[in-house]
């Protein structure tokens, strides 16, 4: 890879951004836009994205696709929603809905790496199930969480009109990114998870238990998919069945603006970070321009073309 390339793949994340705000700033909102309690309402919009694009950066980077992500987010919602009406205190009701969603992510690996699945099939089969069991166990309707359960606090904005305080979740998806980073660029598992990713077959001969390093990262990324219904839970003060259609779409999507490749073998946490704050910024900012929603869906399907032929682009200028 050139050094340009290397370049462009590190910092084309930043460059981004700073395209996006520099846009924003021309137009006449830009008083509005860039106001604290608007970055504030940004960041807790990118939270849920952002902490779905940590598990999905690890699956990607593996070579992997998960498509069943929005509905692991309403599903667990629902059940977290469900056991908290049931009278089940707080973080023995975090404790089983992660494990829930760890579970299905264990399930989606297992199913890829034993019987060398499609990760596209079968994570596919797996939205339209979870999505099911979603609705089955909200019998098709919302559930509200009871006001005691505590949950709310994880969003709550204190005092909206201001950047500080940043909610509870702002911080969870910060302490979590250093986390992830940390798993993804200073252990064996990490560096096993690049090396599957990037040449799975070289990576088998090098001694890498591939099956296992990929049922492993289906399973991380479903516990941190199962956070990202909890606080989706916590923002909307309610499980609901329907919620996160489409939510796979903008993960994938700030994943690979955050310069990972589809192919494999490349990503960073950083980069992700930045890309789930560029599609933030983009709805938002669009929303103060009042512009309507299609407009926006236009644009983020625009930029996500741009962005994976970007990386197409990259990968050619890697290989001369």
């Amino acid at each position: 890879m050139s050094r340009f390339s290397r370049l462009l793949q590190s910092g084309g994340p930043f460059l981004g951004l700073l395209l996006v705000c520099g846009l924003f700033a021309l137009t006449e909102e830009r008083e509005f836009i860039f106001t604290g309690g608007n970055l504030k309402n940004i960041l807790t919009q990118t939270v849920i994205v952002a902490v779905g694009a940590l598990g999905m950066t690890l699956i990607i980077v593996g070579g992997g696709i998960d498509l069943s992500v929005g509905s692991v987010v309403a599903f667990t919602g629902v059940l977290g929603a469900r056991l908290l009406v049931a009278g089940w205190p707080l973080w023995p009701t975090v404790a089983m809905v992660l494990s829930v969603a760890s579970g299905i992510g264990l399930i989606n690996g297992t199913i890829i790496a034993g019987f060398r699945m499609m990760p596209f099939i079968v994570t596919l089969g797996m939205m339209g199930v979870v999505r099911g069991g979603a609705k089955w166990l909200g019998d098709n309707a919302t559930i509200n969480v009871p006001p005691t359960s505590g949950v709310g606090i994880l969003m709550a904005r204190v005092d909206p009109g201001q950047f500080w305080p940043l909610p509870v979740g702002v911080w969870i998806l910060l302490s979590l990114a250093v986390v992830m980073g940390l798993l993804l660029r200073r252990t064996v598992f990490g560096r096993q998870v690049f090396a599957v990713g990037a040449n799975e077959l070289a990576a088998r001969y090098s001694g890498v238990r591939v099956a296992i390093v990929k049922t492993a990262t289906y399973g991380v990324a479903g516990l941190l998919f199962g956070l990202a219904g909890l606080l989706q839970m916590s923002r909307l003060t309610q499980g609901d069945p329907t919620v996160a259609v489409g939510l796979e779409l903008d993960i994938i999507a700030a994943v690979v603006i955050g310069g990972a490749s589809l192919s494999g073998g490349a990503g960073s946490i950083s980069g992700s970070m930045i890309g789930a704050l560029i599609m933030a910024l983009l709805r938002n900012g669009t929303n103060q321009l009042g512009w309507q929603t299609y407009t926006q869906e236009v644009i983020i399907g625009v930029v996500i073309v741009l962005a994976v032929g970007l990386d197409k682009w990259r990968q050619s200028r890697g290989r001369h």
